[in-house]
This record gives structure tokens, C-alpha cells and sequence, in this order.
């Protein structure tokens, strides 16, 4: 935990606002005192990555909002103004496009590495909730930006998805209505999406801010899963971690840079260069990658109502993940099986994702039917039974303990 700031003002200016507003003492409690698991590696950095595509989504979407026009007749041609008439146009309009692949990137890493380490676990259960939260309302607004073009892709993928919600009997239909706007896809749908889109970021830096504040209370987890016991366990977040988190972030944005300017539009779909058609219906409709593991799950199910409670149950049974798991030890690490069965759930999570980007049918349908069983058997059978039958590895007794064994052992394999 961060405690009480030990923050000592050095001049008279700060010594009279850390009186009345002590924002610098908390700065250094939380984000340069702030003791640290002196054992975290590079996954850890996916945390400071994260902040990064927010911040830069938000400044590239305020910009680009000053010369988008949110109606039917002007959408298409506004971005297309944005990309041919503004300065610079084009590089924040890819810049905000690919910033969502990255963010969803770094997303999708940072869950795997929750799961992989029982980041999840007691006492963290609230920072893990939190998360999942966060990750639904970046899925929301993600969607939302993808229907702002106004091409093909986005008229008729808001329609399809939109259309789901009158699978629920009584409220289903009243719900679509409400979020068209009318009885149609149309201008009071965009105005509608425009505005939630613009809204939900800064919801969604509201959450990560109580996140952040959780884990602070809570303290870091680690590889081992072992909670710091002294001081000889725990490093200073500055300048050890910021200094890591730093060189990873770098790493990351030369990735994103070169996505962005070499390959802007590798992550998108060709037809939404079509102006929205609502007469002409895509031969293959397909949502952004990043949602398309859960497309394929909705596809599995034959019942259009089945299909969307399983949908939205994929992302439910992570809320309840940390009662789901029975097992005393947090970290794969010290789980052969729980390690096995980790890399077996990754493997299917990364098959749901390649069958939603493929047709409907024949042996693909079979395929999403079979991952789609054993994602929710992970959770449900998988993971509760592991934890009564494994038998871990033993723990280390501490961290120190866990870093010196590891030195040891490549000292000795050196030699």
C-alpha cells in the first residue's frame, strides 16, 4: 500500500499548496515512493501502456470531433475531408483508428496476464472487477467508433448488432428502438452513437482512476504470488519501474507507429471505403477483430437469443472469476496443470477470434461450437476442479527468496 506521503516540499510555493491541496504528496505516494514487488517483469508494463492509448485516444477523438459532421448525409464525406483537406488530418484520423487495435492489443495482454499470475485473486478481487468494467467499456466505445464512418461496415455491422437485443423477449424490442432512435438504423442513431462515444472515454478514464486506486490499496501481485513480507522484497516504483515501464512504452509506440504509417489499414476492412448503403448488403459482415472471438461464440448457437446470452455470458463469467477459481495458490508459475490448461485457453481464445472472421458455415460453425464449450468449460469445470485436485509447486518463502533461487539457477546453468 501506498501509505502516508513522506513528500517534503522544498520551496515555499509548494509547502503552501501541499497545506491546502496536497496533489504533489500524493504524486509521490503513489507514483514514485510507492513500493514495489522488486520481482515484476515485463508483463507488468502492459498497465503503463494502457494509460498511454487512452490518454492518445482521447486527444487524437477531441481533435478529430472539431471536424466531424454526425449526420447521414455529411459522416462519409467528413472523413473523408478530415483525411484529404485538414493539416495533418490523416495521421490523427490513423492515429485514433489504429489507437483502438493497439489499446485492444495491450488490453487482451494485460487480462492474460491477470489470469496467468491469479492477479484476480484475494485480495484484489475489486482492482480485477474493475477491469473487467473497464474492458466493457472500451468494447462499447470501440464499437460505437467503428460506426462514425459511416461506410458499409459500419451501417450494416450497427444494424446486426444493434438487431441482437431484440432477441430478449418483452424488452428486447423497446430496447433496439431506444438506441436507434426510430425504427431504422438511421441519423438519430449516429447522433446517438457520436455522442455516447465522445461521452464514454471520460467515463472510462473516471473508472481506470478508481482502478488504479484499488491496486494501490491492495498492492501489486507478482509472478510468484507470494505478498511482499519487508522492505528487502519491495523496490521503489521510481526510478526502477518507471525507467522499465518507460522502455516498454517505447518499444510499443515504435509498433504503433509502424502500423500506423506503414499499414493503416491492415486492421480495417476494405468496405468501409463504401459510402452506407442500406440498399446493398455486404456479402460477408464482420465486426472489428478485436470483438470477434465473441462474434463466434454468438455465431456457435444456433437460437438467435442463445447465442447473445452466451455472448454476453463470455464476458460475465470474468466478473465472477475470482470465486471460480479454487485454487490457494495464485501464480501459474507454481502450476504444472494450471500452466498446461492457461496456454490450451489462450490457443482457444485465438481460434474464436480466426473463426468470427470466417463464414458462417460448415465445418467453422462446428469448430466455434467445440472453443466455444471449452471457453466456458475454462471457467466452469476447468479451473474449480484443478484447484481440489493439483498439487503446486512449493512456494518460495519470499520474493527475495524466489530472485536469489532464479540467479542461482542461471549462475549455475552459466557455469
Amino acid at each position: 500500500m501506498s501509505g502516508h506521503s513522506t513528500y517534503q516540499p522544498q520551496n515555499g510555493v509548494m509547502k503552501w499548496m501541499e497545506r491546502r491541496l496536497p496533489i504533489a504528496g500524493l504524486v509521490h505516494s503513489s507514483f514514485i515512493a510507492y513500493p514495489v514487488p522488486k520481482n515484476l517483469n515485463y508483463w507488468w508494463t502492459f498497465g503503463g501502456i494502457l494509460a498511454i492509448c487512452l490518454v492518445a485516444q482521447i486527444l487524437t477523438g477531441v481533435v478529430l470531433v472539431m471536424h466531424y459532421t454526425p449526420n447521414t448525409a455529411m459522416a462519409f464525406s467528413s472523413v473523408e475531408h478530415i483525411m484529404r483537406d485538414v493539416n495533418w488530418g490523416w495521421m490523427l484520423r490513423y492515429l485514433h483508428a489504429n489507437g483502438a487495435s493497439m489499446f485492444f492489443i495491450a488490453v487482451y495482454i494485460h487480462i492474460m496476464r491477470g489470469i496467468y499470475y491469479g492477479s484476480y485473486k484475494e485480495p484484489r478481487e475489486v482492482v480485477w472487477i474493475l477491469g473487467v468494467v473497464i474492458f466493457l467499456l472500451m468494447m462499447a466505445t470501440g464499437f460505437m467508433g467503428y460506426v462514425l464512418p459511416w461506410g458499409q461496415m459500419s451501417f450494416w455491422g450497427a444494424t446486426v448488432i444493434t438487431n441482437l437485443f431484440s432477441a430478449f423477449p418483452i424488452v428486447g424490442d423497446p430496447i433496439v428502438e431506444l438506441l436507434w432512435g426510430g425504427f431504422a438504423v438511421d441519423n438519430p442513431t449516429l447522433n446517438r452513437f457520436f455522442s455516447l462515444h465522445y461521452l464514454l472515454p471520460f467515463m472510462l478514464a473516471a473508472i481506470v482512476g478508481l482502478h488504479i486506486w484499488a491496486f494501490h490499496e491492495a498492492g501489486n501481485n507478482n509472478p510468484t504470488g507470494v505478498e511482499p513480507k519487508d522492505k528487502q522484497d519491495s523496490v521503489a516504483f521510481t526510478p526502477y519501474y518507471t525507467i522499465k515501464d518507460l522502455y516498454a512504452i517505447i518499444l510499443f509506440l515504435i509498433f504503433f507507429a509502424w502500423m500506423t504509417f506503414m499499414v493503416p489499414n491492415f486492421m480495417g476492412h476494405p468496405d468501409n471505403y463504401i459510402p452506407a448503403d442500406p440498399l446493398v448488403t455486404p456479402a460477408h459482415i464482420v465486426p472489428e477483430w478485436y470483438f470477434l472471438p465473441f462474434y463466434a461464440i454468438l455465431r456457435a448457437v444456433p437460437d438467435k437469443l442463445g447465442g447473445v446470452l452466451l455472448m454476453f455470458g463470455a464476458i460475465a463469467v470474468l466478473f465472477v472469476l475470482p470465486w471460480l477459481d479454487t485454487s490457494k495458490v495464485r501464480s501459474n508459475t507454481y502450476r504444472p496443470l494450471g500452466k498446461q490448461f492457461f496456454w490450451i485457453f489462450v490457443f482457444v481464445c485465438l481460434t474464436l477470434g480466426w473463426l468470427g472472421a470466417k463464414p458462417a458455415e460448415g465445418g467453422y460453425v462446428t469448430a466455434s461450437r467445440i472453443a466455444t464449450v471449452w471457453y466456458f468449460a475454462h471457467f466452469l469445470i476447468i479451473l474449480p476442479v484443478l484447484g481440489l485436485i493439483e498439487k503446486p509447486k512449493p512456494l518460495p518463502n519470499s520474493i527475495s527468496e524466489a530472485v536469489l533461487a532464479k540467479k542461482g539457477g542461471s549462475s549455475a546453468a552459466a557455469e
